[in-house]
């Protein structure tokens, strides 16, 4: 009998194995990546996926926008395959970076058909799994076989495809020195894992915490609203995710002395944000900060803040899985989830 979040668990601590795995495969395929980037002469970038993928997407396009200097946004697949008038310019080539750790996914897949039947640009997609339909939907196919995963909830799978769309902006960028300094990732994962698994214990174990604001800004409020999506599936809590200074706009009256912050604090921005955190703390709340320096939670990563920002997740991917613990619940197998959501011709799941 297989133990209650077994799974999960392998899953989150073998995180940094999967990014050194991640960062090996696309390298082996750099020349080819960057030709099709390059060659494609694109002129917006649309980043797409559902779920948990579709926060990977949005910040994947900011990230995108910020290294690469072109224009990228994100929306849900079903946007895209229903709305596509407003989901993308017809006057501009596009590329379409579809996203799905199962790689079967109904509306990714349907997306990805629309956008190519428009004929709008080019289509890459990054999935884990090689014999799925997404896997051979694209331009160009990049199967991110790391990430496979055995719990509903993603974690590994979330993490490795993160590190694959930063990879990929940095290539397409001619940074050199961030992918070369993105190889220090898996060691600062292994660290924070370690040192800071006990301070994730001590706060998912806490059931007299009843609210969970995960506030993010910039290219980590994508990476906010996934913590804050595990925190819904494997313990069934109340949980949001905001943007720092959108909090004070009234979120904060919700807060109480059994509400937690998880807060995603940026270098280029720490002082405008650590306020923001300090002044729910005077209401009450309880605090719970990450970033490279002057932060509960400490990175030392020695990295660029462009390509760490998958260090805020395992914390929090830790406290959501103490906590469905904590109640009594499995990880592994959230309440209502199913791997994949799969629609039938008339829609129906």
């Amino acid at each position: 009998m297989v133990e209650r979040g077994s799974y999960t668990r392998t899953e989150i601590f073998s995180q940094p194995d999967a990014w050194t795995k991640t960062l090996h495969y696309l390298t082996g395929l750099s020349g080819e990546i960057k030709s099709f980037l390059d060659e494609g002469q694109f002129e917006a970038v649309l980043f797409t996926g559902c779920g948990s993928t579709y926060y990977l997407a949005l910040a994947a396009a900011a990230i995108c926008q910020q290294v690469v200097q072109i224009p990228a946004r994100a929306l849900p697949a079903s946007e895209i395959w229903l709305y596509p008038d407003s989901a993308y310019l017809t006057s501009q080539k596009t590329l379409l970076v579809a996203i799905s750790r199962s790689g079967e996914t109904t509306e990714t897949l349907r997306a990805v058909a629309s956008f190519r039947e428009r004929g709008q640009g080019k289509v890459l997609t990054l999935s884990c799994y090689p014999t799925m339909p997404l896997a051979s939907a694209g331009h160009l196919n990049l199967i991110i076989e790391a990430g496979q995963e055995d719990s509903v909830a993603q974690t590994r799978a979330f993490s490795t495809l993160y590190v694959g769309c930063v990879f990929l902006a940095a290539l397409w960028a001619d940074e050199t020195s961030l992918i070369n300094d993105m190889a220090k990732l898996p060691q600062a994962g292994t660290n924070l894992l370690r040192d800071y698994a006990d301070v994730a214990k001590q706060f998912g174990s806490d059931l007299s915490l009843e609210r969970f604001y995960l506030l993010g800004s910039g290219p980590r409020y994508g990476l906010a609203a996934e913590v804050s999506l595990k925190m819904k599936e494997m313990s069934l809590s109340h949980s949001e995710p905001f943007h720092f200074l959108e909090y004070r706009h009234g979120p904060m009256s919700m807060v109480t002395d059994k509400t937690l912050l998880y807060g995603l604090v940026s270098e280029a921005n720490h002082a405008a944000e650590k306020l923001v955190l300090t002044e729910m703390k005077a209401r009450g709340a309880q605090v719970l900060s990450l970033s490279d320096s002057d932060a509960d939670v400490l990175f030392k990563s020695g990295v660029p803040e462009a390509i760490r920002n998958v260090l805020y997740l395992p914390v929090g991917q830790l406290v959501a899985f103490e906590r469905s613990l904590a109640k009594g619940l499995n990880p592994d197998r959230p309440n209502n989830l199913e791997t994949v959501v799969r629609l039938d011709n008339n829609g129906h799941a």
